[in-house]
């Protein structure tokens, strides 16, 4: 059974994470869920935005930790992943995304924001990058989108020592539009969405390309892709992924 499900409303169609006992991690399969729904959507006419949330209080704690034991292990080969095919499809998207955020946002979480046009934040919201505690490196070009946004010493802090900023931080820091209650949260990000959705197509897909350098997102991405995987089959990664699956602080003195 799926866990990413769909909804119209007009022009706007909802994809939801729906994987809440699991805190919404997100599994190959939920990658590639995630693809095959933004290639269906960019190539549909009738839908003008998308509106990117999840179920339960979390929006996703980030890449289920299995798979990334399994590619550690050589058990899942690169060309199986589908987070590849997830993220080449979020950054290129020339429709209007806005994301809805209830809860917690770790990793990719966080990452996919950066190429969301509008975040809406519950107050409840939190939001981290903590790769380097897991001995791996950033992703979806946030290594260069991060840090433009934000600054470097803010996000070299975001990503090396793992702090986790609430919703008005990263309102404050120019991550999110607004911050709303939680029972706000959906009709607030419906209502921007469909009102992305009622403007002039054309014009809101170039503005996108004109403010977004797809050629150094897809370069960052790339060599962020490299190091990433080369860091995933590292000594360092598999202590970090067996410290997590043992319950302990991993130790990495010997490196």
């Amino acid at each position: 059974m799926g866990h990413i499900a769909e909804a119209r409303t007009g022009a706007v169609l909802a994809v939801t994470i729906a994987r809440p006992d699991k805190k919404n991690a997100l599994t190959n399969a939920m990658y590639g869920e995630l693809a095959d729904t933004l290639e269906r959507a960019r190539h549909d006419p009738s839908v003008r935005c998308v509106l990117i949330t999840a179920a339960g209080d979390t929006f996703t704690a980030g890449n289920d930790l299995g798979d990334f034991a399994a590619i550690a292990a050589g058990a899942l080969d690169r060309a199986d992943m589908q987070v590849h095919r997830f993220l080449a499809a979020l950054s290129t998207f020339e429709k209007p995304i806005v994301a809805a955020v209830p809860g917690l946002a770790v990793g990719i979480g966080t990452t996919m924001l950066l190429h969301c046009d509008l975040v809406v934040l519950s107050e409840t919201a939190t939001l981290s990058v903590p790769f380097v505690d897991l001995a791996l490196v950033p992703e979806a070009a946030s290594s260069l989108l991060l840090q433009a946004r934000i600054g470097y010493v803010q996000a070299f802090a975001m990503f090396a020592l793992g702090e986790r900023i609430d919703a008005h931080t990263a309102m404050s820091w120019g991550l999110a539009n607004r911050v709303v209650p939680p029972d706000e949260l959906m009709s607030q990000a419906m209502a921007a969405a469909t009102m992305l959705a009622d403007k002039p197509p054309g014009a809101l897909a170039q503005t996108k390309r004109l403010m977004r350098d797809a050629e150094a997102i897809a370069g960052r991405m790339k060599a962020e892709m490299v190091a990433f995987e080369d860091r995933l089959k590292s000594p360092e990664a598999r202590e970090a992924f067996a410290a997590f699956a043992e319950r302990r602080k991993p130790d990495f003195s010997g490196f």
